[in-house]
């Protein structure tokens, strides 16, 4: 399977979920090819019209050599230059689906034209994800200005073998690719693991007996939040209701009461995602780009230097799906104690036998919330909000600010890491107050819990939990990456 672009239209967050999860190829359509063509023959026109007009990076130097007007002989050599020489950045490498996702965005910039790439060189950036493994791209050391040294990474074989003519090389590194790739990459694994948490989520207000009543439909209609009804809705699919028998006489804490505006907090943040995934999918970025321009004095349009090499909105929205999990994580710790002090509970003991023998060895549950708590105060510090760097960075002269969306990546990646942890140890100790008081798991969560069965059947058993966390968060990633 391919997929077919001829526009900027065709550029949509599910296609993005097919080229960069589900490793289809690319096709470039008839229409975008000749679009192409002719922006490249625009941008000849414009030269040959004016010699002397100033388009960065093709009549005059890149970067610091901006002021630098370059002769007919010079463009040529400038036209071939190897981006090896911006790849200078190293560390964890970004996961392929990421690297796929850049991939598929740099194709938007070419396909209306408006790069004036050569059309050659858009055939084989679509080449690229035809199946063949992608070239290492780091996560860590992106502090440039704009984006150049991933691009660099990502490029600079392309470039190497292709006769690249003016302009083609920097149309592969300018621009904000990566930062499409990386907000797409974030809205499609939150729309995974905000699925993931629901259920487990679920299980535990079951298993903590709390009153239906918190999750009542008409709360939604009162609340006037989209998101908070979406919540309310899918917590009361996944109880349903419930064991059928008599539950808490009175409201739960507070971590309970507030679970679906928490779940609706994430799922907005999901959402903002998704919403600029699919704006930044359909964007041009490129500089300099073409622009229309019927004036006397630009016949063939004109190219105009512009800053669409940042993307904050892509770091404004992955900063809040950071903040999401680490909201998430500590509902997980407080759910995870409050389940366990039967005080509070109303539950037995889940520390000692149920059936009163004291001499059963039976796994002190009581550690897990701690381990929660590490979890949770490690994702609180990746919610912090990613700002323009406070002083002069990202290289030197006009490159006097860095683009921090790699930043912003990076810390909501781990700060979903976080919250798969504090999910997994939840659940075992939700299934340990059903097992104590005979309940079973409502029917839409029994799948997540013979899952979490095969790994622990019976988490009263004395064992090292630490393990059986890790295996369990392993299931749920399961459910929220693409195999």
């Amino acid at each position: 399977m391919t997929v077919l672009v001829e526009t900027r239209a065709d550029f949509t967050l599910e296609a993005a979920r097919r080229v960069a999860w589900e490793g289809e190829g690319v096709e470039l359509g008839a229409g975008a090819l000749a679009a192409m063509a002719q922006g490249r023959e625009r941008l000849e026109r414009i030269i040959e019209h004016d010699p002397e007009v100033t388009i960065y990076g093709v009549t005059t130097g890149p970067g610091q050599l901006a002021r630098q007007a370059l002769t007919p002989e010079q463009r040529e050599r400038w036209a071939g230059m190897s981006p090896a020489r911006v790849a200078t950045s190293w560390g964890d490498p970004l996961p392929e689906r990421v690297v796929r996702a850049i991939v598929l965005a740099r194709l938007t910039n070419f396909v209306e034209g408006e790069a004036a790439v050569s059309p050659e060189i858009a055939r084989r950036v679509a080449a690229m994800l035809d199946g063949r493994p992608m070239p290492v791209v780091p996560a860590r050391g992106q502090g440039g200005a704009g984006e150049i040294l991933s691009l660099g990474h990502l490029f600079t074989d392309l470039a190497e073998k292709a006769e690249p003519a003016i302009k083609d090389v920097m149309c592969l590194l300018n621009g904000s690719p990566a930062a499409t790739g990386l907000v797409t990459d974030a809205a499609l694994v939150a729309e995974s693991r905000l699925d993931v948490a629901a259920s487990v989520f679920a299980l535990s207000f079951e298993a903590f007996n709390a009153p239906l009543c918190h999750l009542d439909a008409a709360l939604g209609a009162y609340w006037n939040n989209p998101h908070d009804r979406w919540a309310l809705d899918r917590l009361r699919a996944l109880v349903g209701d419930g064991h059928g028998g008599e539950r808490r006489p009175y409201q739960a804490p507070v971590s309970y009461r507030i679970l679906p505006r928490m779940l609706g907090q994430a799922r907005r943040a999901a959402s903002l995602a998704a919403e600029v995934a699919a704006e930044s999918l359909q964007a041009v970025t490129d500089n300099p780009v073409w622009v229309e321009d019927a004036g006397e004095d630009h016949p063939f349009g004109r190219f105009v230097t512009n800053g669409g090499y940042h993307n904050p909105h892509a770091v404004l929205a992955m900063d809040a799906l950071s903040a999401a999990c680490a909201n998430l994580c500590v509902l997980a710790e407080r759910h995870g104690a409050k389940l366990l002090d039967g005080n509070v509970s109303l539950l037995p003991d889940q520390l000692r036998d149920p059936d009163g023998g004291d001499d059963a060895p039976r796994t002190y549950l009581g550690c897990v919330p701690m381990a929660q708590t590490g979890y949770e105060e490690e994702a609180r510090l990746y919610a912090q909000a990613t700002l323009l760097p406070g002083s002069e960075s990202g290289g030197f002269g006009q490159n006097d600010v860095a683009s921090p969306v790699f930043m912003a990546w990076s810390k909501q990646d781990r700060a979903g890491h976080c919250l798969d942890m504090a999910l997994a140890s939840l659940v075992p100790i939700a299934l340990r107050a059903l097992d104590v008081t005979g309940r079973p798991a409502p029917p839409p969560l029994a799948g997540l819990e013979a899952e979490v069965r095969e790994i622990v059947p019976d988490p009263g058993q004395c064992q090292a939990f630490g393990p059986v966390v890790g295996a369990i968060a392993d299931t749920l990633r399961r459910a929220i990456y693409p195999s």
